[in-house]
């Protein structure tokens, strides 16, 4: 019927009536199940990068101290039956309202205490996550992303702001919004959130103190209400300190001490997809990261800096079709001019036409940038072009993709997979 619906009115009919469309499919799925998610405490994690990392962070941790936890997360999903992750059937960040409600279900079944939430705009917009009772609520950041959709950032921080209304909702009287103080739109959460705990780098309640990033990993301390949590994580990057930070939080609003919060957040090695290494014997190294917003690619590409000391930096990368062209030029840029070798390659084509894709990233780069750029439309030849060119000390990272085991090219979904690509390259290419 919906789908009947969506072919028959146009476009931007639809557009406008989906919400309520959703919400009233939310209604009846939620209530023919018997609300599920209501067994558990829920919570749910927005933002327009780090949402992965964060909601990964949170559930080891409290895996790590005995609670029975559940994760639905863009790349995988813990049913909670002690059958550890799987890969996401949906490939959506928050599946669609059915979707959603099957999987609330199956979990329920397994006697989950916790879920850990990963929740989009599309999704808060849409109203798809009603019936779900939001214990704790945290923002990571925001970037414009998904402008096709929502029409304007503004529009999009709305929906963000969804995530907190129905977490006050609850009328716990606790503090049970968290957001990163440091982001541009902290203050607009904190004029329009109650029960609102903050974190940062420069400003926040919970302060990172003495931070240091290495290849091994990051460490630094926080005060928290008189406590200091010192934390100690095999993640690397500036950006993971926001995530840790985060999820240091609500751990806490979720009832675990210090000891416990310390350890946890240790015991997660890495995130499918998330600066994960290769290593195949090379001399290089190679990164697989889930990048696909200019402040991601920035935010990626500055941390690489770091830890390729006088090595080169190749970047794999391209643009998604039928998404946010606005951004395509700005990723161009933010590419060529912190990496020094650029692939542009294909990422996901979806209806678009790849040529004009690549095209639209490329004319964000400057012309004293030119010479850095090899566009190369096959992914593979793409990756190839990379590794055959790196040296010792370099580092190659592609991004985009991440721990996708499928990609959409012309509106068909194709195998393939980032990670087993260039595992399977550096193999054949000698470079063991």
């Amino acid at each position: 019927m919906k789908q009947l619906i969506k072919r028959l009115l146009p476009s931007n009919v639809t557009k406008v009536i989906a919400p309520t469309w959703h919400l009233l499919e939310a209604v009846v799925s939620q209530t023919l199940a018997g609300f599920p998610a209501r067994s558990m405490q829920v919570i749910g994690v927005t933002g327009t990068d780090g949402k992965t990392t964060t909601c990964s962070l949170i559930a080891a941790t409290m895996r790590a101290n005995g609670y029975k936890v559940a994760m639905i997360t863009t790349a995988t999903i813990d049913y909670g039956d002690g059958h550890g992750e799987q890969v996401n059937p949906t490939q959506l960040t928050t599946a669609s309202v059915s979707q959603l409600t099957n999987i609330l279900g199956q979990i329920k079944k397994n006697g989950v205490q916790w879920l850990v939430l990963e929740v989009s705009s599309h999704a808060l917009q849409q109203r798809r996550i009603w019936g779900i009772p939001i214990s704790i609520a945290v923002m990571t950041n925001m970037s414009p992303e998904h402008l096709d959709y929502h029409g304007t950032f503004e529009n999009y921080r709305t929906a963000k702001v969804r995530l907190f209304k129905l977490c006050n909702a609850n009328k716990s009287g606790q503090r049970v919004g968290i957001v990163n103080a440091d982001d541009a739109t902290a203050p607009y959460f904190a004029r329009r959130i109650k029960n609102l705990v903050t974190y940062g780098l420069k400003n926040g309640d919970a302060k990172a103190r003495n931070p240091k990033v290495t290849l091994d990993g990051l460490s630094y301390s926080a005060e928290i209400d008189g406590q200091t949590f010192n934390i100690a994580s095999p993640l690397v990057g500036e950006f993971n300190i926001y995530n840790t930070l985060a999820a240091v939080l609500a751990c806490r609003e979720a009832g675990l001490d210090k000891v416990q919060i310390e350890q946890g957040i240790a015991s997660l090695e890495s995130v499918p997809g998330r600066m994960m290494s290769i290593d195949k014997g090379q001399s290089f190294k190679v990164l697989i990261d889930y990048a696909v917003t200019p402040a991601a690619l920035e935010n990626v590409l500055n941390t690489v800096r770091a830890m390729t000391e006088k090595g080169k930096i190749h970047i794999v990368f391209g643009a998604t079709g039928d998404r946010d062209k606005v951004k395509r030029p700005v990723m161009g840029r933010v590419t060529s001019e912190l990496a020094d070798y650029v692939y542009l390659t294909d990422d996901e084509t979806y209806t678009e036409d790849g040529d004009l894709i690549r095209k639209s990233v490329y004319s964000g780069v400057s012309k004293a940038n030119q010479v850095k750029v090899s566009m190369i439309p096959d992914r593979e030849e793409a990756i190839k072009a990379a590794l055959s060119r790196a040296k010792p000390r370099d580092t190659v990272i592609i991004t985009g993709i991440g721990h996708q085991t499928t990609r959409n090219m012309g509106g068909k979904k194709q195998k393939w997979s980032d990670i087993e690509t260039a595992e399977e390259l550096l193999l054949q290419n000698g470079k063991i």
